[in-house]
């Protein structure tokens, strides 16, 4: 055995492989757990990496991605997982692969046959904004507008297909019924206080009242608010309709939030805000609706939120397709 020639101690010497490289120590696969127990999800989170979307209305879409990989351990005497197996499947497999809901299912499957003495259930998240071309709602302008997207994807050994989650936020302005209706009233009482005693108006006098500031008396509070939408897809889909979800949500509540603006595009925005006055429970209504017509997803739950002008807190809403056991929005 070789000695340390200052210390006189015992060195211990470490074999060498058939290639010359020496068999390194892998504590994760010899040692046991000092603590025994089964987990439910070991990985790594956070992780960068460029992915390409298979989007169902634009085709292949590159975004940036932040990345959660990992698998159960279901060993309850197994020290560890092998982490690095589970980035290099990762990062060799979107060198290649777009994200769909067929390519994902795969890499699930590979991350299972990677752990199959450990582990009996895989998962994915994918976070990332999606960057979005909006027009203006009348000049003809446009501008870039981004939309926060989640991608939860699970599978189970033996189970087929895999469980995807797709999650949305989406911002749009709303102006609250109960402060317009007061609005009204306060305008209807400046109105009839700036013509006292005169029995009969001409059309031109009210034009100029109503274009004048007075015309103005009282406006409603509008604010901009955010939708939050998680969908299950239909194990049918093979794209993503990250962008179909997106439009869907903006159509049925009516007042997006906008980009490049002009004179007649913030105009039009306050027609729009006028013809579509909502609470949250009108706007958290609306959108449910519309994702109870469309045979595309499986299961829905969303959140409302009005980031009040009013309050120094907002107004929430809250609600989901209703299955038993099914997608509930968390807290």
């Amino acid at each position: 055995m070789m000695t340390d020639t200052r210390t006189g101690d015992p060195i211990c010497s470490v074999p060498e492989t058939a290639t010359g490289k020496k068999d390194m120590p892998d504590v994760a696969a010899s040692d046991t757990a000092d603590v025994c127990g089964v987990l439910d999800w070991v990985g790594m989170s956070g992780i960068a990496l460029p992915v390409n979307i298979e989007d169902s209305l634009h085709g292949k879409v590159l975004c940036q991605a932040r990345v959660s990989t990992c698998v159960s351990l279901d060993d309850a005497e197994a020290k560890g997982i092998h982490m690095s197996r589970l980035y290099l499947l990762l990062e060799s497999f979107f060198s290649e692969n777009a994200l769909s809901c067929q390519s994902v299912q795969a890499l699930l499957q590979a991350q299972l046959h990677s752990h199959k003495t450990l582990s009996q259930h895989a998962r994915l998240v994918f976070e990332f904004d999606l960057m979005q071309k909006r027009p203006a709602l009348k000049s003809g302008y446009e501008g870039w507008k981004s939309y926060p997207v989640k991608l939860d994807i699970s599978l189970s050994s033996g189970c087929q297909p895999a469980l995807i989650d797709l999650s949305v936020t989406v911002p749009y302005s709303s102006t609250c019924p109960c402060s317009a209706s007061l609005s009204r009233q306060l305008t209807e009482e400046a109105m009839r206080k700036s013509f006292d005693g005169k029995e009969t108006l001409s059309m031109a006098e009210i034009s100029q009242w109503l274009l004048s500031a007075q015309g103005s008396f009282a406006t409603p509070h509008s604010q901009r608010s955010m939708a939050r939408v998680t969908v299950r897809l239909s194990q049918k889909q093979n794209s993503l309709p990250v962008t179909a979800l997106i439009n869907q949500i903006e159509d049925a509540l009516q007042t997006p939030v906008q980009t490049a603006v002009k004179r007649e595009d913030e105009q039009e925005f306050a027609r729009l805000n006028g013809h579509n006055l909502m609470f949250c429970e009108d706007a958290a209504r609306r959108i449910r609706a519309s994702l109870n017509t469309d045979s595309h997803y499986q299961d829905f739950c969303l959140k409302v939120e009005h980031q009040e002008s009013l309050h120094a807190h907002d107004a929430v809403a809250i609600a989901s397709k209703g299955l038993p056991g099914g997608l509930r929005h968390q807290e």
